[in-house]
């Protein structure tokens, strides 16, 4: 079984439980009390872009789904060229500003930013959930935040990633330390952290590497 199946789901379909996304900011207060770790501020939604559809084509079609005009997704054509809005800025349609970008395994990101922990969470929500009630589900793989050194943080602490697996409504830490090199040991501490408070992923083998996701 390849990584795109495990992350899609094909072998024992779930029906997807978006609402797990409303425990993070909980999740956001228990790492910032315990470790100093704070949310970013950046999210990303990764999803894989349907066969036969040009660049252009599906970059209307998102457009036209999440409400929003076509010159505010931002096509990008690699994750290191994606630059996203800063927090904060203008909005347009429901979900405010995107960039739109794709990094070197072919998959493509939506890319959005907030200092809001909670609008941060709504608005990844709306995005996952606009799309599958539009039949983009089979298409979606995950949703990353980003988690950084806060005041009060170790002076050892590194920032990681946050991972929602759509099709499993279930949490995980991704943190790489380089080239296709990652912290499990950081990843495990983390999950002691806020196991109480997200759905965990208990399969550690569904505990994907993200290498050259365009999130901060």
């Amino acid at each position: 079984m390849g990584l795109l199946d495990s992350l899609l789901g094909r072998t024992k379909p779930v029906r997807p439980n978006l609402d797990a996304l409303f425990a993070l900011p909980s999740a956001a207060v228990t790492l910032q009390t315990s470790a100093g770790l704070v949310l970013s501020g950046h999210a990303g939604v990764c999803w894989m872009p349907p066969a036969g559809q040009s660049a252009a084509e599906v970059q209307h079609e998102i457009a036209e789904l999440l409400d929003i005009p076509d010159d505010t997704v931002q096509g990008q054509a690699t994750a290191e060229a994606a630059t996203p809005p800063p927090a904060g800025g203008p909005t347009a349609g429901s979900v405010g500003i995107l960039t739109q970008a794709e990094d070197s395994y072919g998959y493509r990101w939506l890319l959005l930013d907030d200092a809001d922990v909670e609008d941060l969470v709504n608005r990844v929500h709306l995005v996952n959930s606009s799309l599958a009630e539009n039949g983009w589900g089979p298409q979606l793989l995950c949703s990353v935040f980003g988690v950084t050194p806060g005041e009060g943080a170790d002076s050892s602490a590194r920032p990681f990633f946050l991972v929602y697996l759509f099709k499993r409504g279930t949490f995980y830490p991704f943190a790489p330390t380089g080239k296709e090199r990652r912290d499990n040991e950081l990843e495990l501490r983390v999950r002691s952290i806020i196991g109480s408070d997200l759905p965990m992923e208990t399969d550690l083998s569904r505990w994907f590497p993200l290498w050259d996701l365009p999130v901060h």
